[in-house]
């Protein structure tokens, strides 16, 4: 299939979230991003329910929404109630990773899991006939704006192998310093979504970047 891009919500203006939005309405992008930060799980502090409601609202693109917060399990029902699409946990912050993800599942929504840099891909094994996507962090989660960091490309081919030996339906994101320069070498190694955030919303033209990261031209 081809890749997909979901602009991640966290660089936006948020004196303007409308427009922004619109914007990413009007473009090649696939889903929007949301990144969900605690203070806690992460050093950061983004935004929660009515940013997002707010969102849902005015998008005619999926959410992708990306729980980095302590104890998820106690806000499923109320993402699914908030318009997420597809709603990622954190493996770090999961006892029960099974459980959380199944119930993501029966409420409707697709079931992410994202790992941070430090955690190997081989402990997502035994999950993958459970989830929907698995979502590699390229940088630190906390903060936009971050460098890529390199061993990620390591990590998405083994992941990529772990999928297609199982013949599991799983999808690979990555988030944290993706631009339009690194775009084709991750979708080339197993890549299937591509979160950009400081990339499409920083620069002078976020639908034309949308579109360099669709298709590489």
């Amino acid at each position: 299939m081809d890749h997909l891009v979901s602009p991640s919500l966290l660089s936006a203006d948020f004196g303007n979230l409308a427009k922004e939005v619109s914007l990413v309405n009007k473009s090649e992008a696939d889903w929007i991003h949301c990144d969900i930060m605690d203070g806690v799980f992460v050093p950061n502090i983004s935004f929660g329910f009515p940013v997002v409601k707010a969102v849902k609202k005015i998008s005619r693109k999926p959410l992708d929404v990306h729980l980095m917060i302590v104890d998820p399990d106690r806000y499923l029902s109320s993402w699914k109630e908030t318009g997420a699409d597809i709603l990622t946990v954190q493996y770090e912050a999961c006892i029960h990773l099974h459980r959380t993800v199944t119930e993501i599942r029966n409420l409707g929504m697709k079931a992410g899991v994202a790992i941070n840099p430090h955690t190997p891909v081989s402990l997502l094994k035994n999950s993958l006939p459970y989830i929907d996507m698995v979502l590699i962090m390229t940088v630190n989660p906390g903060f936009g704006g971050q460098s890529f960091i390199m061993e990620s490309y390591n990590k998405i081919a083994e992941l990529r192998k772990m999928i297609d030996a199982g013949n599991h339906q799983v999808l690979i994101e990555v988030d944290g310093g993706v631009d339009t320069k690194n775009a084709r070498r991750l979708v080339e190694a197993g890549v299937n979504v591509l979160v950009a955030g400081n990339t499409v919303f920083s620069s002078r033209n976020p639908v034309e970047t949308i579109k360099k990261l669709k298709r590489f031209n």
